[in-house]
């Protein structure tokens, strides 16, 4: 029987395909370049982006750079939760729903 993993106990990793910057408020940026057929039709005809700018909220500003492929959601929500303490609560809700959220647009994967 295959042993079910706790979602805490999972490990993100960031897309090394999606560049990322801080602005001097410490809001992160990432730059996803949109790729694709699809895509570079959009770009031609309807003068889409070559590159979307999605900018994090203050919360997942401070969760970006931490993600390096060895801490656990566990171990994030510590350090969140350190930080923000009571502003972050429902913590691990809050933290699972965003790393879904990463996960559902590519943005991360998930350690083996």
């Amino acid at each position: 029987m295959k042993k079910q993993t706790n979602y805490l106990e999972k490990v993100p990793v960031k897309n090394p395909d999606i560049a990322w910057n801080t602005d001097a408020d410490g809001i992160v940026t990432l730059e996803i370049t949109n790729k694709g057929v699809f895509n570079f039709l959009a770009q031609k005809l309807l003068k889409k982006p070559r590159i979307s700018y999605i900018h994090l909220d203050k919360n997942g500003s401070f969760v970006w750079p931490l993600i390096d492929g060895e801490k656990s959601i566990l171990m994030l929500g510590e350090l969140v939760d350190e930080h923000f303490g009571e502003e972050a609560h429902p913590l691990y809700e809050r933290l699972s729903k965003y790393f879904s959220i990463l996960e559902s647009y590519g943005f991360i994967t998930w350690s083996k």
